[in-house]
């Protein structure tokens, strides 16, 4: 029997648990899990997981620990771990922007990780997920983690410098083929056809057209020629499409992605060794009550810790990802 555990069992961890589940490894698994919001423990009796009463447990009782969780929530879970986590432990971390390295610079030297980008689908069991590993992460333990996502849809592999990347193209495209949608479904409406029959029509499209792309063995531009009579309706279309910028909207969403990802990185890690040499020299109550009587600033009046690190983060990095700094400060707090 192969012990697998979650830390966090919300949305996400959840549907990968029910894929184990429902899949033919169940019989050789045995789920554990924790999460700090006890009630959603609930629900998890339905799947044979056993009920775990911390994080340090979930990895002592585990082979393989997922940590469902936010990247905020990351450092705190980690220090929790740290010392029940031995080399032998497998961690699989679906934390959008943490590195292998990072995980084991908190745990143990070499640790075994492997990087993972899901998306919603995989609620549905139709999930896109992307994985990469660590060099300690043998052949047989990735093998059982791709069969586990294997088992909530389709998983692809790639290369580890590639994760940043891959976010837009199946853990965020979800979104961008929603508000394609919703500008087909306004339409519709526009016209006075109803919702619900133009909702239906369009997804059952791209449910086809996706079956097309997987399936048909033809390259997308002769997709896009199978549909494209000369002087047509489609060919009109299309060519509002690419007169309206629809390919380098494409392709400047992607790089969106990918540095925001690489601003909260920053940010992230920033505000970790920030905090950490912060926390016994910024949380002194007589210099917090000499900034706020002394000060201008509302914000220094207000919140000096925060103000102070944001300043600091501004002077660095700029305006809008000193906000996303103080945030992430404010969480690890």
């Amino acid at each position: 029997m192969i012990n697998v555990g979650f830390i966090g069992a919300g949305n996400m961890g959840y549907a990968i648990m029910k894929g184990i589940a429902g899949s033919k490894m169940s019989k050789d698994i045995q789920l554990y899990a924790f999460d700090k919001y006890a009630p959603i423990l609930d629900r998890l009796d339905e799947l044979g997981t056993v009920k775990c009463s911390g994080c340090a447990e979930v990895v002592e009782k585990s082979e393989y620990v997922f940590l469902a969780i936010k990247p905020q929530q990351l450092d705190e879970v980690l220090d929790e771990i740290a010392s029940a986590v031995t080399k032998d432990t497998v961690i699989v971390s679906i934390c959008a922007g943490i590195t292998d390295d990072y995980i084991a610079s908190k745990t143990v030297a070499g640790a075994k990780v492997v990087l993972v980008m899901p998306n919603t689908p995989l609620l549905l069991g139709e999930g896109a997920t992307a994985l990469s590993r660590s060099d300690s992460v043998t052949d047989e333990e990735f093998e059982l983690v791709c069969n586990i996502f294997g088992s909530c849809g389709m998983y692809a592999v790639i290369s580890k410098d590639k994760m940043k990347e891959i976010i837009a193209i199946n853990g965020s495209s979800p979104a961008f083929i929603y508000l394609y949608a919703q500008a087909f479904v306004e339409y519709a409406k526009s016209v006075d056809i109803d919702e619900t029959v133009a909702r239906d029509l369009f997804a059952k499209s791209l449910i086809g057209s996706a079956k097309m792309i997987t399936d048909s063995g033809k390259s997308l531009d002769e997709l896009i020629e199978m549909v494209s009579s000369k002087g047509g309706t489609t060919i009109a279309g299309l060519e509002k499409l690419r007169e309206g910028g629809l390919p380098k909207a494409g392709e400047e969403c992607c790089k969106a992605c990918t540095r925001e990802l690489t601003s909260f990185q920053n940010s992230y890690f920033f505000c970790t060794v920030a905090y950490t040499l912060l926390k016994g020299v910024m949380y002194n109550e007589q210099r917090d009550r000499h900034i706020q009587k002394r000060s201008s600033c509302f914000f220094c009046r207000s919140y000096p810790n925060w103000c102070a690190f944001g300043c600091c983060y501004f002077l660095l990095y700029g305006q809008r990802r000193a906000f996303n700094a103080v945030g992430v400060f404010k969480q690890l707090r």
